[in-house]
């Protein structure tokens, strides 16, 4: 067991607590089909992002970086928000990060400051790229969370204009709020240990999180947002996301569409009510209301 984790007192929690934690972390080797499926860079420029010949508009002058979340992946997590961006003129980009050696197709599991270098290396290609001093940052979950790290200790801060969470875990979660995640990664069950750093590195109380947060949680000169939703059963408290500082704007989807019931999964891969709060923070001088019939703008 995770030394910071405390025993769940309840049966049912203690036995779901004790599968996951005995479960291997080995992953079985991929079948054809699976490695057919595997998403490349060429599915990501084909629809339209990761286009290293696109260069920013003067009404949307910085690349957009997304930034998947835990056992996602640089195409699957952006399948809406990434042509969602593109369609208003953006040059995006996706990267894939937090790989273990012999797991395929799970990203995200790799110790996160490491995570966060690999994430510093594609902002200066971006960069270079598109030939812009800065970049804008959306991520989902982890994705939303680890780029924090990378604005506080690896030089991000100089080159990083706004930082968009949806979901972000930025004060960590509970082991069960990770496994809750399980359901919707078939086959990523085995993974949900301590030998998957990324994992532990995201409970609450960690060694990571306590790093990450001391000193504030934000950086001058970066413009932050927080979108979480009321259901999410992954990072739980919702509140726990929002961050606290002079330059943040934590926004709760519910209170934008009362209706909306979108869960952890949901408000990063499909809410286009969450990606118009999106949209209106990467162009705040634009910004219109996001309402509940921003679902089909």
């Amino acid at each position: 067991m995770l030394p910071w984790i405390r025993a769940p007192r309840t049966p049912r929690a203690r036995r779901t607590l004790a599968a996951l934690l005995l479960a291997v972390a080995a992953v079985a080797t991929p079948t054809a089909t699976a490695a057919a499926a595997a998403p490349t860079a060429a599915t990501a420029t084909s629809r339209g992002w990761n286009d290293y010949s696109c260069k920013p508009s003067a009404a949307h002058p910085r690349p957009v970086v997304l930034v998947h979340g835990t056992f996602g992946n640089s195409v699957d997590n952006w399948l809406v928000l990434a042509p969602y961006l593109v369609n208003r003129g953006y040059c995006v980009y996706s990267l894939d990060y937090g790989q273990l050696p012999g797991v395929p197709l799970f990203n995200g599991l790799g110790p996160i400051d490491k995570s966060a270098g690999q994430l510093a290396t594609f902002v200066d290609k971006v960069l270079a790229s598109t030939g812009t001093s800065k970049a804008d940052i959306v991520g989902h979950s982890q994705g939303g969370m680890m780029p924090n790290y990378y604005l506080k200790f690896l030089g991000g801060q100089s080159k990083v204009n706004a930082m968009i969470g949806l979901a972000p875990d930025n004060h960590g979660t509970t082991l069960l709020g990770l496994a809750n995640l399980l359901p919707y990664f078939p086959g990523a069950g085995g993974l949900l240990n301590s030998a998957t750093p990324g994992l532990a590195d995201q409970v609450a109380g960690s060694p990571f999180i306590t790093k990450l947060n001391a000193g504030g949680d934000t950086v001058p000169g970066v413009h932050y947002t927080v979108i979480a939703t009321r259901y999410d059963e992954v990072v739980t408290p919702y509140r726990t996301q929002f961050l606290d500082g002079p330059d943040v704007h934590n926004v709760l989807l519910q209170d934008l569409c009362p209706v909306d019931l979108s869960e952890h999964v949901a408000i990063g891969t499909i809410d286009r009510v969450a990606y118009h709060e999106v949209a209106n923070a990467l162009d705040p001088a634009h910004a219109t209301r996001t309402t509940c019939a921003s679902a089909v703008g």
